[in-house]
């Protein structure tokens, strides 16, 4: 069990750093949009989804930095699902991850933005890094 505890703990550190790379610095112009997609999506989360990712394609025998950036992929269409999901039209959610939801942090229009950049953002890095 120690082994599997050590492999997802090394896959979280590896997405976790992965998706700081791949998200605009937060004083990158729009700032106040790039620091509320990085409030979404960075320091917080199980980040399951990437880990499937990552045993699976250590299931098929594919090496852990081939799968960085379809993890990284997964990974931000499950935030912008998220982001968009706590919104007033939606459920409303004032928590997630137990901080404030994206448009108490900001406000409604700059999470209704920060989902619609994630799921664009997911789509430009599979294209950029086709592997």
């Amino acid at each position: 069990m120690l082994n599997v505890r050590n492999r997802l703990q090394a896959w979280q550190g590896r997405i976790e750093s992965v998706l700081e790379d791949v998200l605009p610095p937060a004083t990158t112009h729009p700032a106040v949009l790039h620091q509320a997609l990085r409030y979404s999506v960075l320091d917080g989360g199980k980040r399951m989804r990437p880990l499937l990712v990552y045993a699976t394609g250590e299931a098929l025998g594919i090496a852990p930095e081939h799968l960085d950036i379809p993890a990284a992929a997964v990974e931000l269409i499950h935030v912008y699902s998220l982001v968009h999901d706590d919104l007033p039209a939606m459920d409303d959610d004032d928590l997630r991850r137990g901080k404030p939801t994206c448009h108490k942090a900001f406000d409604e229009p700059t999470a209704i933005l920060v989902g619609d950049a994630l799921q664009a953002l997911a789509f430009q890095v599979l294209a950029a890094h086709p592997g």
